[in-house]
């Protein structure tokens, strides 16, 4: 969602407009090396859900609860009083202020408090049900439960008519009822869905209309940034959950084909475009090919994801100033000096762990899993916790002089996503097909599941990105057989993996994923080394003296703003003490971080070699 209180978003659009008329179309990396397209998996990877996997790692688990314990702390007056005053209805209990406010004489010219009332709403149910999931607790399911009956007595169309945003706000009451049902056994779920359905749809666009077309009789600008073009995605899953055959021609009619063809065809149009949304609404590409079968859609999320990836800084973020840039040109190393707004960290990194996620599934190709395991180290793990008053970590800041800052307003739409994709790291870290087990991401934690007729525990250990070893250890009722697959990072040179003690020749080449295939037994260990070695990447071929310092799959940050006047040999020969690397200069000593570790340091990301 657009936030330009301190940026002009008409002088961005302008600026896009004019870039995107003169740029000529960039075809797909994939097709400019000649290659053809992979066959996607006959049958794709299944998903484990959120009671399968407990995770023991501290830093997630605490982004998780604490973001869940804020969120506990509001009453249910006051989540619901927005959609109850914009839907003409008493509205008793206390304001959350800031974005969350409804505020009938709002002055649309100025984004600030009251700017998107009730957005969060969906994604904060939605999150609870995910928790509840996770933790079985049945005051929260009976909190959910009550939650959504009030909201049904809300459900108007005074709502959306009032609603800057009614597509935005329809598609997270969809996710909402969705996990409600799915999730936390809300058996009125799918009935609140169709009467939510009923109202909205006489006052959203017939189609899916892009971010900046007005539609509407109102026609200034925040009424133009809607995002119908994203409500697809979670249409299709209401179908696949069994909500009925409407919602999965909803989700064919809003699917944004103005912005697919060209993907589909390997011609970027991605230059302009307002970020998160549009990333976001890959994930609806990726669903009409899970649920219908579309590979124009397919080809559309993969070569947006390539394109993606060509204008990605090396923490895997993207999008400066909500913005995405012109291929091949100057716009992300003019970002670095140029604003502090670099990624949209919650919203951004939910978007890229789905359509990661999706294409991981689609073509069990470890290099999505690479980008997603980039993004959480760099980005998400590394956000200011959600305070009580609803101030939010918002942008990742990539510039020269960087710092961690909040954002100005409370409750903005990253207070949504926030606690959503701190849910989700379990049910990205494993999945499955009848032949075994997948294994995603590297963070401690224990799988339970079942494979022919034995419950196995899969028990994962280490302290990887910081040491290189990471550990297993299964648990079987029985012996079974089958294969467990570890992701090879690309960088990863000389990894190996060993069962019992044995080393597996030949198993682990960097960029797959290392099969090993056997009866496994109860206390079976396997021991996978994943080197650690320093490495510099440049922020792109045009700017190739402007470089981040990587160890593994983390970007460290050094520490003071505006490094410069460094040799490769310098960086690369930084030292690690734990979790602090150090580099002599003639000038004196760089210190360095990862994400997660910076607190009010200042710090930069790219430095410029001398």
């Amino acid at each position: 969602m657009t936030d330009d209180s301190t940026i002009s978003r008409r002088h961005f659009l302008g600026a896009a407009a004019t870039v995107a008329a003169a740029a000529p179309a960039l075809r797909a990396p994939s097709l400019l090396r000649g290659a053809t397209y992979r066959a996607p998996l006959a049958k794709p990877l299944d998903a484990f859900t959120y009671s399968d996997v407990a995770i023991t790692s501290s830093i997630h688990e605490k982004q998780l609860h604490d973001t869940l314990a804020v969120l506990q702390t509001v009453s249910d007056e006051s989540l619901l009083k927005p959609l109850r005053a914009m839907s003409g209805q008493p509205a008793p209990g206390d304001e959350l202020g800031g974005w969350y406010l409804y505020a009938a004489n709002y002055d649309v010219n100025n984004i600030g408090p009251g700017f998107a009332p009730a957005c969060t709403f969906g994604q904060w149910v939605s999150a609870f049900a995910r928790y509840y999931a996770i933790t079985g607790d049945p005051k929260l399911q009976d909190r959910i439960v009550g939650l959504n009956r009030a909201y049904a007595k809300t459900i108007t169309g005074d709502f959306y008519e009032n609603n800057r945003f009614p597509a935005y706000c329809y598609d997270k009451f969809v996710c909402a009822l969705m996990d409600s049902h799915q999730f936390a056994g809300d058996s009125d779920a799918f009935r609140i869905l169709d009467q939510t359905t009923d109202v909205a749809m006489q006052h959203l666009p017939a189609k899916a209309v892009e971010h900046d077309h007005p539609w509407r009789k109102q026609t200034a600008a925040p009424y133009t940034w809607d995002e119908s073009y994203t409500i697809s995605e979670n249409l299709f899953i209401a179908y696949q959950r069994g909500a009925g055959d409407r919602y999965k021609a909803l989700g064919m009619q809003y699917l944004d084909d103005i912005y697919y063809d060209p993907l589909s065809e390997g011609r970027s149009n991605l230059v302009g475009r307002h970020a998160y949304s549009h990333v976001n609404s890959l994930s609806s590409a990726m669903q009409a090919y899970l649920t219908a079968g579309s590979e124009k859609h397919l080809r559309a999320a993969t070569n947006g994801f390539d394109f993606l990836a060509a204008q990605s800084f090396a923490t895997g973020g993207w999008g400066p100033n909500e913005t995405l840039c012109a291929p091949d040109s100057d716009d992300l190393f003019a970002s670095l000096s140029g604003t502090h707004r670099s990624f949209e960290t919650p919203c951004g990194s939910y978007a890229h762990f789905k359509l990661t996620s999706y294409l991981l599934r689609t073509y069990r190709d470890s290099r999505y899993g690479d980008s997603m395991e980039r993004v959480m180290y760099n980005t998400i793990l590394g956000a200011k916790p959600l305070e009580g008053d609803g101030h939010t970590f918002y942008y990742a800041d990539y510039n020269f002089a960087g710092k961690k800052f909040y954002h100005p307003d409370g409750w903005p739409c990253c207070s949504g996503t926030l606690p959503q994709v701190a849910a989700d790291y379990r049910i990205h870290s494993y999945l499955r097909d009848s032949s075994g087990v997948y294994v995603n991401l590297y963070i401690p934690s224990s799988l339970r599941f079942t494979q022919s007729g034995a419950a196995i525990a899969l028990t994962q250990t280490g302290n990887y990105p910081f040491e290189s070893a990471v550990a297993f250890r299964v648990q079987a009722t029985r012996p079974a057989e089958f294969a467990l697959n570890f992701r090879i990072p690309a960088w990863a040179q000389g990894a190996s993996v060993a069962v019992n003690g044995n080393r597996v020749t030949s198993a682990a080449t960097p960029g797959t994923f290392a099969t090993i295939r056997r009866e496994w037994k109860d206390g079976d260990e396997v021991d996978l080394e994943l080197p650690l070695k320093t490495r510099l990447e440049s922020l792109d071929a045009r700017h190739p003296d402007a470089v981040a310092l990587l160890y593994g799959p983390l970007v460290l940050f050094p520490i003071g703003a505006g490094q410069s006047d460094v040799t490769r040999g310098q960086l690369l020969a930084a030292t690690q003490n734990k979790r602090v690397w150090t580099s002599s200069t003639p000038t004196g000593q760089i210190r360095f971080l990862p994400y997660m570790d910076i607190a009010d340091e200042p710090y930069s990301t790219y430095m410029q070699l001398a």
